[in-house]
């Protein structure tokens, strides 16, 4: 067989089989790409018989990746997705075009990135923004998204990463709890306080605090804890408790005056930073390139 005419067909192999993991089904895959079921399996038949390795284990109720299966399904991701930066760097002509995959954290996300997402189309058209927002981190080397958007420290990696900006964090209340429970005028005053705390720290609740130039932590201790800084945000501009969530989070109730900042005399000024994460180097996609610069400006 001619070997480009070989490559374009592996090409729509790896298209086929990335859509049945995606969907978990022959049937579902059929659908999508326009194919007879009997036809996306013969595709998985012919690449297992070409690898001699069992890529899916089928049965009459769902399909499941072998551990070869997981591995092709990364490189077929990270093909496809070359081929398709190839072919847009040619037809873009210096105009970015195609889809552009945002992964962000759920809260971040809704607050900060997704207002900004009509202005950044109406400036690029011809890009389709595919936006998800999760607490989950979705692997960008692996061709799960694009950009991603980070808070806090960066693992290593291959990465690029660009710095966004940073937020700081802030212990809140409404003006109706601390009317009906006081307002702690030091931090051991916690102790007798309704303290919201994030559910995803394994460590026992702890508040971080400066007093006179020395650094310390306070354990406190809640009813209610939940895993993004908007809902403790939301359950304090209610009345709950006391909370300390990042300050994007709650810049709209502050300046409302649903809450109000408490112990800023004690804040130890903690920050973190918020990066966009993304496979640099000289094939980036002019799509990638300009949505990065466009978060920077208006992020940071």
């Amino acid at each position: 067989m001619n070997a480009k005419l070989a490559g374009a067909d592996r090409a729509r192999e790896m298209a086929v089989f990335a859509v049945v993991a995606e969907l978990g089904s022959f049937s579902a895959a059929a659908r999508k790409l326009d194919l007879s079921p009997s036809a996306v399996a013969r595709t998985l038949d012919r690449i297992e018989a070409r690898l001699g390795v069992r890529l899916m284990l089928r049965s009459t109720r769902a399909l499941s990746l072998t551990a070869e299966g997981q591995s092709y399904l990364l490189a077929a991701r990270r093909i496809l997705a070359d081929l398709d930066d190839a072919e847009q760097q040619i037809a873009d002509q210096g105009a970015p075009r195609g889809r552009l995959r945002i992964s962000a954290a759920l809260s971040h996300g809704r607050l900060c990135v997704v207002p900004l997402l009509g202005q950044f189309s109406a400036l690029y058209p011809h890009i389709l923004i595919d936006v998800a927002l999760t607490d989950s981190l979705l692997d960008v080397a692996a061709g799960q998204a694009d950009v991603a958007v980070r808070f806090g420290p960066l693992a290593d990696s291959t990465l690029t990463a660009r710095k966004l900006g940073e937020t700081r964090r802030i212990i809140v209340a409404s003006p109706a709890y601390l009317a009906a429970h006081g307002t702690p005028l030091t931090p051991e005053d916690l102790h007798r306080h309704n303290c919201l705390n994030f559910n995803f720290r394994r460590a026992e609740p702890i508040w971080p605090f400066r007093r006179d130039g020395q650094d310390f932590t306070l354990s406190v201790r809640g009813s209610i804890e939940a895993n993004n800084g908007e809902t403790l945000g939301q359950l304090a501009a209610i009345g709950i408790g006391i909370a300390r969530v990042g300050a994007f989070s709650v810049i709209q109730d502050l300046a409302d005056g649903r809450l109000v900042p408490v112990l800023e005399d004690y804040n130890p000024g903690d920050v973190e930073q918020i990066h966009a994460v993304f496979v640099g180097g000289n094939s980036l996609p002019a799509r990638v390139r300009v949505f990065v610069d466009f978060l920077a400006d208006h992020l940071r």
